[in-house]
């Protein structure tokens, strides 16, 4: 592992890198929660069927 060489890659890669406008942060923004949300209502659907699967579905 080539310390100096691995920081000067780094330092290119920093400096081509730009800052999002508000448009592209917004839409990045939408879609990350989007996925959230999506995980979030598989997870609580999941949870749902196996309650009621279950013993403590039985009311």
């Amino acid at each position: 592992m080539d310390v100096p060489y691995d920081l000067t890659s780094y330092v290119r890669v920093l400096k081509m890198a730009t800052t999002p406008t508000s448009e592209e942060f917004l839409q990045v923004s939408k879609i990350a929660g989007a996925g959230i949300i999506l995980v979030g209502l598989i997870g609580f659907l999941i949870g749902t069927i196996m309650l009621f699967l279950t013993s403590g579905g039985g009311i």
